[in-house]
């Protein structure tokens, strides 16, 4: 049966606590915020875009996440190393355990139930974390031969500053979305994929073989890219055609009935 496309997809877009961002001002109310780019690039490709809360309250979180169409998880800080068993490294940066723990709940729920769902960098990790992978805490120490990926804004680099090549794995859906074996991005991070995650493949490796992209095995719309498309969306095809299709299969996603 063909299934209507929703004319706005209703996408979640996760949040970070204000103050768990560096060199925030003291004295400011506790607050929830996300970078407008990821919102604004969602919109300019066909969804609706609206903001979760870091609720502590899961009743509430279920009720919004069984609304979306589709889940967002952006780029951030650092994931607390116990999110996947570790202990903290020095070199680990600010963490948000209230971030973690509610992109680690709507991630967990958007794979078991097949929602879509993109992860940007840091997004990206969370899905890996989800579904039971772990990280490196720092590459340059971490990982064996790693290149420079941890190109920030605060170095004197622009967020569209394309840093390097990344190699798109062939039959894999992301390859399918891009069209290229090898495509520039932009590279802003020090962690990275250690262990991979249950029902997950790599779909595309940097130039020192660290996991650029993951997603799901099947057949369900699970991406997680370690680049920043968002800020390359109006300059690539393969970054906006990666947004498009994300919203696409959002919009004709259908929850499987429940049966009693």
């Amino acid at each position: 049966m063909h299934v209507q496309p929703h004319p706005r997809p209703l996408i979640g877009v996760t949040t970070q606590t204000l103050q768990a961002i560096d060199n925030i001002p003291e004295g400011l109310p506790h607050s929830w915020v996300m970078n407008e780019r990821y919102v604004t690039a969602l919109a300019s490709v066909g969804a609706a875009p609206v903001l979760i809360p870091l609720l502590t309250d899961d009743a509430a979180l279920r009720a919004l996440f069984e609304s979306l169409d589709g889940v967002f998880i952006p780029g951030g800080v650092d994931m607390d190393p116990g999110s996947y068993g570790c202990d903290r490294h020095e070199l680990c940066g600010t963490t948000d355990l209230p971030r973690d723990r509610v992109e680690l709940l709507f991630a967990k729920w958007a794979a078991e139930e097949g929602k879509p769902v993109l992860g940007v960098c840091r997004g990206m990790q969370v899905l890996n974390v989800a579904a039971g992978g772990s990280l490196h805490q720092d590459t340059t120490v971490h990982y064996a031969n790693a290149i420079k990926h941890d190109y920030y804004p605060t170095a004197g680099f622009a967020r569209d500053y394309l840093a390097h090549d990344a190699f798109v794995v062939p039959d894999t859906r992301l390859h399918g979305i891009v069209g290229m074996d090898t495509i520039r991005i932009n590279s802003m991070h020090h962690q990275g994929i250690e262990r991979l995650g249950r029902n997950l493949v790599v779909s595309a490796t940097a130039p020192d073989g660290l996991a650029e992209a993951i997603e799901g095995d099947g057949d369900t719309f699970l991406i997680g890219v370690q680049w920043h498309p968002e800020m390359l969306i109006d300059s690539d095809p393969g970054a906006r055609a990666l947004f498009r299709s994300f919203v696409e299969a959002a919009g004709t996603f259908s929850p499987a009935p429940a049966y009693s």
